[in-house]
């Protein structure tokens, strides 16, 4: 494996630009403290993305939340720079 553990795989899979769905799973009890984490980390890197557009769902069982997005990328970069900052982001807890 090349690179860090939160780069991508296969760059040459990846075709750019695309619009990119994500789930963002946060650690139990974590609702409003996952919520304003990603909007910081997507607020920095991508200064166009609505905020207002993510969703906030619990589980089935209400012990975790999920945030999803739908985020528009033009290059290998930017998801191997979003994964860094949701990999040291100490809310989350898994990202799909």
């Amino acid at each position: 494996m090349k690179g860090k553990k939160t780069d991508i795989q296969n760059p040459e899979l990846w075709e750019f630009p695309m619009n990119y769905p994500l789930s963002i799973i946060g650690h139990e009890g974590e609702h409003e403290s996952l919520l304003n984490e990603i909007k910081l980390i997507l607020g920095s890197q991508f200064p166009d993305f609505d905020l207002a557009s993510i969703e906030v769902k619990p589980s089935r069982t209400g012990r975790f939340h999920s945030a999803r997005v739908n985020l528009y990328l033009t290059a290998a970069d930017q998801v191997n720079t979003l994964y860094a900052a949701l990999d040291n982001a100490k809310t989350v807890r898994m990202v799909l």
